[in-house]
Parts: C-alpha cells; sequence; structure tokens
C-alpha cells in the first residue's frame, strides 16, 4: 500500500526538564518509577497540504505530589498530505496514528536521552505505545 502522506521534516519544538532543587531531585531518582507518560497530538495546517503535527510527551507525578520533577517535549513533524486525501476520517487516521507510529522511535530515544542528561538514568517505558490501538480506541 502507498503511504497517502510524507513526513518531509522533524524537530524539536520544546523541551523541557524541570527539577527545583537538590531535595526534590533525591525524592524523585527514588520515586521516578511511578511517575506517568501521557501523550497529546495536535495539528494545524499550514498550506498546500502541508500539516504541523506536534506530539506532545509528558512525564510527571501525580498532581498533589510536592516534590516533583516535570519532563515534557513538543517534537513537530511537517506533513506534506496527497492532494487525493479529501476524507475527514482518512486524515484523522494520518494525523493522530500513522504520523506518530512512524516517528515514536525516534521521538522516545530523544526523551529519554532528556531524562538520562537530566540525571536520572536507567528509564524505560515498559510498554511501547501503540497509537493504532489508541486510534481505534478514540474511534469507539
Amino acid at each position: 500500500m502507498t503511504e497517502n502522506y510524507k513526513i518531509i521534516g522533524s524537530f524539536i519544538k520544546d523541551m523541557s526538564s524541570e527539577t527545583p532543587d537538590t531535595p526534590t531531585y533525591i525524592f524523585v531518582r527514588d520515586k521516578i518509577s511511578k511517575y506517568k507518560l501521557n501523550i497529546d497530538i495536535n495539528s494545524k495546517a499550514v498550506k498546500n497540504g502541508i500539516i504541523e503535527v506536534n506530539t506532545i510527551i509528558k512525564f510527571s507525578d501525580q498532581p498533589e505530589i510536592l516534590k516533583k520533577a516535570h519532563f515534557e517535549i513538543t517534537y513537530t513533524s511537517i506533513v506534506k498530505v496527497d492532494e487525493k486525501v479529501s476524507d475527514k476520517k482518512e486524515m484523522e487516521k494520518i494525523i493522530l496514528c500513522d504520523v506518530p507510529n512512524k516517528i515514536y522511535p525516534d521521538l522516545e530515544r530523544i526523551f529519554l536521552n532528556l531524562l538520562t542528561d537530566s540525571g536520572y538514568p536507567g528509564i524505560k517505558f515498559e510498554k511501547k505505545i501503540d497509537f493504532t490501538e489508541l486510534y481505534k480506541q478514540r474511534a469507539n
């Protein structure tokens, strides 16, 4: 099957690692395995069938914890969609499923490097994110 889109570029739009002080670092270092990974995807049309797809990953603890660190990245993919794509559902699938599945290995590598370089080595995400499954769940 031929793809009806092409990723013509990707870049880190925004990246943040926040650990406010040493006591927080020590606390978080021992509790980071309890942090949750959250993902959001948004998009906007740029021009001539080009769409900016932003995949945002946040890795953080529960809101009520006072001593916490925050890690976030916005990874932007510039996508050229085939002019034959006119169906809204097909466009939605490209943005929410196809593009994220394709860029996720790079995004995960960059994000894990951010965590390591922020002083939290050895973090692994237990499950790979299946954007196809998330898309199907959203449709139901």
